[in-house]
């Protein structure tokens, strides 16, 4: 089925078939960067997206050049703060809610910022990793980062670095010479200089039993919700296709086009910082606004079914 591209600003079609879908409860999420840009995390191609000047390094160039691990770690340690300060926004708040209220089954997220968690949200899938932990890719241990992040700052008095934009990954952009004055650390239970981000690069894959958890969500739900992706790359992506083949309705809410748009049963182009506390209350409460001045008692509209919105 089409999508029905109607914003959200406009209180028109859009919104009310996104409130009864999600009125009927067993609705399965998938969230991506654009959920966190409201907490001061960037995206990497939402409407600023940061691809436009930013190229985030693959795990090819992290695993075979020791030069790009390090020069990884320097300008992780110098961006990660921002990250680990970041606080849940009205939109992260508002997915908990609508689980808390028993409407949505679970969370496959592609952050790795962990602020689903910490807005109270209890069935969360990190697709992609977090950035709150560390390994050590010779020995296996997993430690936290803030733990890292104390013992880099013990080996670089001073290294602070001011005024420049932290990336989507965590990382700023330095200068060579900040780089090379940089000192890394080694892994603490075995001495071993292989220390990685708990996270999936660009350029490597999900691990199989994280994906067959998340299809397993995405399968028994109802429908499925996309907040803030734009779906273009396929772990994502997939989740859509196996809704479709399963005549799972899917409901895509983000601020500009997504490569899932014609699958789409309900399409909304709107602020998720908005658009999601908005739908939480309407869905959580007795009756729901539509506009300045106009309520309805009641989320179904007729005729509606899984099927049939």
């Amino acid at each position: 089925m089409g999508a029905v591209g109607v914003n959200a600003t406009n209180d028109g079609e859009a919104f009310d078939r996104l409130c009864a879908l999600v009125a009927a409860g067993g609705v399965a999420v998938v969230s991506g960067a654009g959920i966190s840009t409201d907490s001061g995390i960037p995206d990497y191609r939402g409407p600023n997206g940061a691809l436009r000047r930013h190229t985030p390094m693959t795990y090819q160039q992290f695993t075979k050049k020791p030069g790009a691990r390090h020069r990884y770690w320097a300008r992780s340690h110098a961006g990660w703060r921002q990250v680990a300060r970041a606080e849940p926004n009205a939109g992260h708040r508002a997915v908990a809610r609508l689980e808390q209220a028993g409407l949505v089954t679970g969370i496959v997220t592609q952050n790795v910022d962990e602020l689903h968690q910490r807005a109270g949200s209890r069935q969360v899938i990190d697709l992609h990793g977090s950035l709150s932990r560390v390994v050590c890719v010779d020995c296996g241990e997993v430690s936290p980062r803030r733990d890292l992040d104390e013992r880099l700052s013990s080996a670089n008095p001073g290294f602070r670095i001011s005024g420049a934009p932290t990336n989507p990954d965590g990382d700023v952009t330095l200068s060579e010479e900040a780089v090379a004055r940089f000192v890394m650390v080694d892994c603490l239970g075995c001495g071993g200089d292989h220390l990685e981000p708990d996270v999936v690069f660009f350029g490597a894959t999900v691990p199989r039993p994280r994906v067959a958890q998340a299809f397993d969500l995405v399968e028994s739900a109802r429908a499925l919700m996309i907040l803030g992706s734009s779906l273009t790359v396929m772990s994502g992506y997939r989740f859509v296709l196996r809704a479709a083949e399963l005549g799972i309705p899917v409901a895509i809410v983000n601020q500009g086009p997504t490569r899932g748009d014609s699958r789409a049963t309900v399409r909304v182009d709107a602020p998720l910082g908005t658009l999601l506390p908005r739908l939480a209350a309407a869905v959580t409460s007795g009756e729901r606004t539509l506009g300045p001045s106009r309520t309805v008692a009641s989320l179904a509209l007729t005729g509606d079914s899984p099927a049939g919105l």
